[in-house]
C-alpha cells in the first residue's frame, strides 16, 4: 500500500475491504490502514477526481483481486483533489467587510478570495491549483490592515481561562499559530486537567491520560472560540493503532505547507505499537479540520535519541517551519530542524544550536532580527528562570551565543511557569512577543491557570520579560500596557520555589528565620513564614503614582507589613496573631511613581505566616502634573506669528498676535480637579 492510500482513510478502507473480500479474508485479517477518514465524502473533492475514483473502485469490485484494477484505483486515489478546506476558508473570509480595512490591503485580498471561490467550484481543478489558491488567500488575509486603531483587551493570569461559551480551555503544552487573519490555539486535553480545575488544592500525580487535541480560534488573543477536536483517542496513528493506545501524547505545534495546502500537526508521542518514542505528524485540510495520520518519525537525524525532549513549532518570517527540540534523554542538546518543504510530513536533520545543562520547554521567538531559543530547568515540570541562547547570525540554524538568564524571570521564576511557547504579533505601531508560560507540575498548587501570558520587549541589547498578573493588549497596533488590577508584588503566593527553602524566591532575607512552609491560604501548598523577629523585603522596580491597597492572608504570631514609596513615605499594616487564616488589608496608600518596597516582619520570636500578598492600584491614572505652557508648542494655538525678535521669551519663541479684534493665544491645561 502506498502513502497516498494511508493518508486518505476512506480510500484505504474501501480498497482494504475489496482486496480482502477478493482474497477470501475479512478486513480485520488484512493489514489495517488509516482507520479515520470516513468523515470525507464526495463534496470534499472536485467532481472530476471523485468520479474517476468511484469508477476505479467499481471496476475493482467487479474484477476482484486484479492487479491492473488495483493500479487503476491507486492512480485514481492519487488523483483525488480535496477542496473541503478551501471551501471552508472561502465561506469564512466572505464575512469580512471592505470598510474595515485599508484599500491597499483589501484589493489583493478581494482578488485572492474571488480566485479561491472560482477554484473551489471548478470541477476539474488540480491539486496544485487548490493549494496555490489556498496559500494566496491565506497570505492576503494575513496582510489585511485595519483602518481603526483597535481596542485594548484585558489578559488576566492566575485564573482559569474559558472559551467564548464559558467552557474550560483545555490546551496544555500546545501553541498559538496565525493562519490568515486568525489565531488558532492547539493543545492537549488530559483527564488530570479536569480534576485539577475541580480541585486545585491537591496533586494528581501522573494523571496525563490523553483525551483530545482541541483547537480554539481568536481575532484578539483574548476571546477564544472552541472550533473542533482535531484529534481524539480514536485518531489512527497507522498500523492499526490509535492515539488512545499511546502512553504519552505531549507538546505540539502546527505548520502550514504551501505546496500541499495542508496543515500539519507535530505531536510528541510514545506508543509501544509504533516503535516507542517519536514525532507523530497528522494533517488536515483547514486549521480546524479533523486531522488524519500522515507519518510517525521515531528518529530525527543528528539527535542522539529517538523521539524528542520538549518541542515546539517555530515559523519564520519567510513561512518556513522548524521543530525546536532537545534530545529526549538528558536534554543537554538543543536542535532546530526544518520540516520537509514538499509536504511537511518529515522532520529533516536537526542542527544543534546549544549544548550544556539539561533543559526542557524548548521554544523559540524572533525579535528585531535575532532568534532566541528559550528553555527552563530540567527538574520535573517545576518552575524556573528562562535560559536564552540568541543567534549570532541571520540564520535560524546558524550559530548561537552562550546561555544567559532572560531578564525579568528571576524574581518569580518566570511568573511561576516553565517555558511554553511564544506568539509574535506584528502590529501597526509595534511588534510584540508574547510569552506563554506552562504552569503544570502535575497540575496542582501552582496558582489557577494552565498558561500564563506576559509581553516580552527589547531593553537595550537583550529581551526583557514583564511579569504581570494582569495586562492589556491591542492586537491591531501591537501595543500593551499594565492592567488596572495588576498585582505589583511578585511571587505573592510563595509558589515559585515548590520545595522548602530558607531564602524565598523574590524576597530578600532581613535576618531571623525565614522559610516557606507547607499549607498556604485557600488550600495552596506554600506560605511565607518569618520568625525570631526576622523578616523579608521585596523591592518593586517601578509603580505608577496613585493610591493603592495592600492585602494579604495571615495566621500564626503577630507581625507587620510596611510599604514604602520612593519618596520615603511609609504605611504599616499590623498583623495580629490568629490561629486560622484571616485576610488583612490596608487601603488609601499614596505612592509616588518609582520604586516601592514591601517588608514583612515578625513581631517577636513566634512565626508570622503570610500568603497571597497583593499591592493593587485603586485610583485612576494620575493626570499630568502642572507645568509651563509655551505658546509656540502644540497643542497651543497662536493667532498671529511666532517671533524671536524681542528678548525675554522662554522656549523657542513668543506669540506675536494679530492686530485685530479677537486675536488670541489658546492653551490646553490639565488639572487634577475641576476649577
Amino acid at each position: 500500500m502506498t502513502g497516498t492510500l494511508r493518508r486518505t482513510g476512506l480510500i484505504a478502507a474501501a480498497w482494504l475491504a475489496m482486496s480482502a473480500a477478493a482474497a477470501g479474508v475479512t478486513p480485520a485479517a488484512a493489514e489495517p490502514l488509516a482507520a479515520p477518514g470516513t468523515h470525507y465524502s464526495a463534496a470534499d473533492y472536485t467532481a472530476s477526481s471523485w468520479a474517476a475514483y468511484t469508477s476505479a473502485k467499481d471496476t475493482l469490485a467487479r474484477r476482484g483481486a486484479d492487479a491492473p484494477a488495483h493500479e487503476s484505483l491507486q492512480k485514481a486515489a492519487d488523483g483525488l483533489v480535496m477542496v473541503r478546506g478551501l471551501k471552508k476558508l472561502v465561506v469564512d473570509y466572505r464575512t469580512r467587510a471592505a470598510s474595515k480595512y485599508t484599500g491597499d490591503s483589501w484589493a489583493p485580498f478581494a482578488k485572492a478570495l474571488a480566485t479561491a471561490d472560482g477554484v473551489s467550484a471548478d470541477a476539474s481543478a488540480t491539486a496544485s491549483e487548490v493549494a496555490a489558491a489556498k496559500t494566496a488567500l491565506t497570505t492576503a488575509a494575513g496582510n489585511l490592515v485595519a483602518v481603526d486603531e483597535g481596542t485594548f483587551q484585558t489578559i488576566t493570569n492566575n485564573v482559569f481561562w474559558n472559551d467564548t461559551t464559558g467552557n474550560p480551555i483545555y490546551s496544555q503544552g500546545g501553541g498559538v499559530f496565525k493562519f490568515g487573519d486568525t489565531y488558532y490555539w492547539y493543545g492537549v486535553h488530559y483527564t488530570g486537567a479536569e480534576y485539577y480545575r475541580a480541585n486545585p488544592t491537591r496533586k494528581y500525580d501522573g494523571d496525563v491520560s490523553f483525551v483530545s487535541i482541541p483547537v480554539y480560534s481568536s481575532k484578539d488573543l483574548v476571546n477564544w472560540k472552541f472550533e473542533n477536536r482535531v484529534a481524539t483517542r480514536s485518531t489512527s496513528v497507522g498500523s492499526g493503532a490509535n492515539m488512545g493506545g499511546a502512553g504519552w501524547v505531549g507538546r505540539l505545534g502546527v505548520s502550514y505547507n504551501e505546496n500541499t495546502g495542508k496543515y500539519v500537526l507535530a505531536v510528541q508521542m510514545w506508543h509501544t505499537g509504533k516503535g516507542g518514542h517519536g514525532v507523530l505528524l497528522l494533517q488536515g485540510d483547514s486549521p480546524t479540520d479533523t486531522f488524519d495520520y500522515g507519518y510517525f518519525q521515531t528518529q530525527i537525524t543528528n539527535s542522539p535519541t529517538t523521539g524528542t525532549g520538549d518541542q515546539t513549532v517555530f515559523t519564520d518570517d519567510d513561512g518556513k517551519d522548524y521543530l525546536i527540540f532537545s534530545n529526549r534523554e538528558g536534554r543537554s542538546r538543543g536542535f532546530v530542524a526544518k520540516f520537509r518543504e514538499s509536504d511537511s510530513l518529515r522532520i529533516e536533520p536537526g542542527v544543534e544550536i546549544r549544548r550544556g545543562d539539561g533543559r526542557e520547554g524548548n521554544a523559540m521567538f524572533k525579535l528585531d532580527g535575532k532568534y532566541y531559543h528559550a528553555a527552563s530547568d530540567l527538574h520535573g515540570w517545576n518552575t524556573s528562570v528562562n535560559y536564552v541562547n540568541e543567534s549570532t547570525s541571520s540564520n535560524v540554524q546558524g550559530s548561537y551565543s552562550s546561555e544567559y538568564v532572560l531578564a525579568g524571570t528571576e524574581m518569580d521564576y518566570s511568573h511561576v511557569t516553565q517555558t511554553g511557547f511564544f506568539v509574535t504579533v506584528k502590529g501597526t505601531k509595534q511588534n510584540t512577543v508574547i510569552y506563554a508560560g506552562d504552569r503544570w507540575a502535575d497540575f496542582a498548587w501552582n496558582g489557577m491557570g494552565y498558561n500564563q501570558w506576559v509581553p516580552i520587549t527589547k531593553t537595550g541589547a537583550r529581551p526583557q520579560f514583564h511579569s504581570m498578573s494582569q495586562w492589556q493588549f491591542n492586537i491591531t497596533t501591537g501595543e500593551w500596557r499594565v492592567g488596572p488590577a495588576n498585582n505589583y508584588i511578585l511571587n505573592p503566593d510563595i509558589q515559585a520555589d515548590r520545595i522548602i527553602v530558607s531564602s524565598v524566591r523574590g524576597w530578600r532575607n532581613l535576618g531571623g528565620s525565614v522559610t516557606n512552609v507547607n499549607g498556604g491560604a485557600n488550600g495552596s501548598r506554600f506560605a511565607l513564614q518569618v520568625s525570631n523577629s526576622g523578616g523579608v523585603e521585596q523591592r518593586i522596580a517601578s509603580v505608577p503614582a496613585g493610591t493603592y491597597t495592600l492585602s494579604l492572608h495571615a495566621r500564626g504570631s503577630a507581625g507587620q507589613v510596611v510599604i514604602a514609596g520612593s519618596n520615603g513615605s511609609q504605611r504599616t499594616l499590623s498583623i495580629p496573631s490568629s490561629s486560622g487564616w484571616a485576610k488583612r488589608e490596608l487601603t488609601g496608600i499614596a505612592l509616588p511613581s518609582g520604586a516601592a518596597t514591601v517588608t514583612v516582619r515578625a513581631s517577636g520570636s513566634g512565626g508570622a505566616i503570610v500568603d497571597q500578598l497583593s499591592l493593587v492600584k485603586t485610583s485612576p491614572d494620575t493626570p499630568p502634573p502642572p507645568g509651563r505652557h509655551e505658546a509656540e508648542t502644540a497643542p497651543a494655538v497662536c493667532q498671529g506669528t511666532i517671533d524671536t525678535n524681542w528678548a525675554g521669551f522662554s522656549g523657542s519663541g513668543f506669540c506675536n498676535g494679530d492686530n485685530a479684534t479677537g486675536a488670541h493665544a489658546q492653551f490646553t491645561a490639565n488639572a487634577s480637579t475641576a476649577g
